[in-house]
């Protein structure tokens, strides 16, 4: 009896233990399908009102599920078409002006603006992220490195200088400006876009979870290139760098 209970216990635990991993499991994949699925309908449905106050359905003769969605899709490739000339491009700088001398307005466009070109744009401001020694030394904070220090400040310093942003959490919209020596920093392997998603998260998401572009995950990628040198690239940056201010 006592061996048939021991029995029926360690089935219950694995029983436990196999529901929870399922949970782990599918919590990610239903949460995103989840808000996926209502921000396609709350978008769908925003203009497919439009689109009924102005008639269109009328005409058509039945309501079309989807087409809202679509509508807006193709809005913002042509706003992006349309962005990329002269014309566009001078569109653009003066809604920022005018965005700007707006109070309250433009903390928050300027805000989602750092935000979109943060995480989407091709080319950021962020050009390496690094380590770096804060609020004081042996207490490490990842920094992003925008510019080589220049003018007085580089000239009344002895060590060469770069400009880091020091993002807070969860909003990585503010932070500290550091002046910090190259020799007091230390890069990191890990792209923009991971060390983004680490800040954001609050160190939830760290880059072994994240998925590479070959569909390897971080840890698997450094396994199989762990003899990889990455001082060349460090390197490369900072000549890059010092040739742009040249």
């Amino acid at each position: 009896m006592e061996k048939q209970g021991n029995k029926d216990q360690n089935s219950l635990k694995r029983l436990r233990l196999h529901f929870l991993t399922g949970l782990v499991v599918l919590a990610p994949i239903v949460v995103t399908a989840y808000i996926l699925w209502k921000l396609f309908y709350a978008v769908d449905g925003l203009l497919r009102g439009l689109l009924t106050k102005w008639g269109l359905f009328e005409l058509i003769g039945r309501q079309i599920p989807g087409i809202g969605f679509i509508i807006l899709v193709l809005l913002i490739i042509f706003i992006g078409m349309l962005t990329r000339n002269f014309v566009g491009k001078k569109m653009i700088e003066l809604s920022d002006t005018v965005m700007a001398r707006i109070p309250m307005v433009n903390k928050i466009y300027t805000t989602v603006q750092q935000i979109s070109q943060a995480l989407l744009a091709r080319k950021t401001v962020f050009r390496k992220a690094v380590l770096v020694e804060f609020p004081r030394r042996g207490i490490y904070a990842i920094g992003f490195i925008t510019s080589v220090s220049k003018g007085e400040i580089q000239k009344k310093t002895e060590d060469e200088m770069y400009n880091v942003f020091l993002p807070t959490v969860p909003n990585p919209t503010t932070g500290f400006l550091l002046l910090v020596p190259k020799s007091e920093m230390t890069p990191l392997d890990m792209s923009i876009e991971e060390a983004i998603k680490l800040v954001i998260s609050g160190g939830v998401v760290s880059p072994d979870q994240l998925i590479g572009s070959n569909g390897n995950t971080r840890s698997q990628q450094s396994e199989k290139g762990k003899d990889r040198d990455v001082d060349p690239e460090w390197i490369n940056m900072f000549r890059d760098s010092s040739e742009n201010i040249t």
